[in-house]
């Protein structure tokens, strides 16, 4: 009987090694090294995504003219730049509950005009056509099978030549050609593999769900998002009904398109306008708040930015943000406490974006430090003015990009006026006063006169 030949290899970038490291030499990751059964007949290698290929010079090679899928759902039409490129393999990650198959099932019954294939391996056909009636669609193009052996899948796929398919989920899928369990890193490379081969020799779109670590990464090696086409993550706070869709690859598209979820009974209803829920609609002016105009790729959003500002009853001051960088809020403190004189070193600061909406957008500094300040001096900012604008490490207001745009989403908001950088370049007219302030201490003046 032939001795079973084992490895060991990391599961954060899948470098293999021929025994157990404490740290991955490759990724300098620590106890990500596990060993898994190698077989000597694997199939990966054979693996081609075009038979007897033939160098040729690149004015030769035909194009063959492929439109996009159109799909229902125009958040994620628009996050995958336009509809489903054919052929393309797309990773779905997020959190446990986060609404990953849900969103995925939701797609599949709305698309009417095609024949989708959802391959589940986690949940019955029972516990699926339950959520089917919970979102309220009928599709009988839309197939369910419940499968984990990727073999099998392909069989079915080769019969069925579906236009689209659903695999939930790749941790859970196998192939015969590995030993190993279902989720290793050789289990998940070579089904991706697979399943990559047949979405480019048939033009299949394919979508993966992948689980992810509780680092917030998408699990398995990392050399699965290098062979995806498209890399999508799922976000969003569990205690709030809000979903955010993020683009982090599209071979395709553009990678700084957002879409925005509303998880209700009946499944996730897209929020066309986010301004609308992202602000308090209340009448009463409190302090601590101000009207940020946010970007989101080619999306212009207006949000609430709320802090608390009180006197530290313990020795050391509490710094706490959600939805905003805590790294970013310690440094514009830093350049008020240096820069303007303002003394909050002894005291607590907390900051929160409403609506458990996260954003990376710099134009927040200038609402993040007006709603610091309006707490501070505990004198409310009127609701009708919004702010737009970074602010730089000497207490300069540094200019946006797309300034336009936000501009436009404000005055179509009815706000009356919007504090931005002296040093940004505005053109054309708007209906909103534009007041231009170059550093904190102008806009001090401005909003506490």
């Amino acid at each position: 009987m032939a001795k079973t030949k084992t490895s060991f290899f990391c599961q954060s970038c899948g470098a293999q090694s021929p025994k157990w490291l404490g740290k991955c030499p490759s990724c300098n990751e620590w106890n990500t090294i596990v060993e898994e059964v190698v077989n000597r007949d694997s199939n990966t290698s054979k693996i081609r995504i075009k038979p007897n290929a033939q160098p040729k010079s690149i004015s030769d090679i035909e194009i063959e003219e492929r439109k996009r899928f159109p799909l229902i759902d125009g958040e994620l039409n628009r996050v995958l730049g336009g509809g489903i490129v054919p052929g393309s393999l797309i990773l779905f990650g997020g959190e446990p509950g986060i609404g990953k198959s849900t969103l995925l099932l939701q797609m599949a019954l709305q698309q009417l005009n095609f024949t989708v294939l959802y391959v589940s391996g986690e949940e019955s056909e029972e516990q699926i056509q339950m959520r089917a009636q919970r979102l309220g669609f009928d599709n009988p193009r839309c197939m369910v099978l419940m499968e984990t052996s990727v073999d099998q899948i392909l069989h079915h796929l080769n019969e069925m030549k579906p236009n689209i398919v659903v695999i939930d989920s790749i941790q859970t899928l196998q192939s015969e050609s590995v030993e190993s369990a279902p989720g290793s890193v050789s289990q998940v490379r070579e089904c991706t593999l697979q399943l990559m081969k047949y979405a480019k020799e048939t033009h299949t779109p394919i979508f993966l769900i992948g689980h992810i670590t509780k680092e917030g990464s998408l699990a398995g090696p990392k050399v699965l998002e290098h062979m995806v086409d498209t890399v999508l993550q799922f976000e969003g706070d569990r205690h709030h009904i809000y979903r955010i869709l993020r683009c982090h690859k599209n071979r395709f598209g553009s990678t700084h398109e957002l879409g925005i979820y509303e998880m209700l009974g009946s499944g996730l209803k897209a929020v066309e306008n986010p301004s609308d829920i992202l602000i308090d609609s209340s009448t009463e002016h409190l302090s601590g708040s101000a009207i940020a105009a946010a970007m989101e790729g080619a999306r212009p959003m207006m949000m609430e930015i709320q802090a608390l500002v009180s006197t530290a009853v313990y020795g050391t001051p509490q710094r706490s943000t959600t939805g905003f960088d805590l790294r970013r809020l310690n440094m514009l403190l830093a350049v008020l406490e240096k820069r303007c004189g303002f003394r909050l070193g002894m005291k607590d600061v907390f900051l929160n974006i409403a609506g458990g909406i996260k954003i990376e957008d710099p134009a927040l500094d200038l609402a993040v430090i007006s709603a610091i300040l309006s707490s501070n001096e505990d004198i409310a900012i009127t609701r009708k003015a919004c702010f737009c604008g970074e602010v730089g490490l000497s207490g300069e207001i540094r200019p946006v990009s797309r300034l336009d745009q936000r501009i436009q989403e404000a005055a179509k908001l009815g706000f009356e006026k919007i504090y931005v950088s002296s040093f940004n370049k505005i053109q054309g007219s708007a209906a909103i006063q534009i007041i231009k302030v170059g550093k904190v201490e102008e806009l001090f003046s401005e909003i506490f006169a």
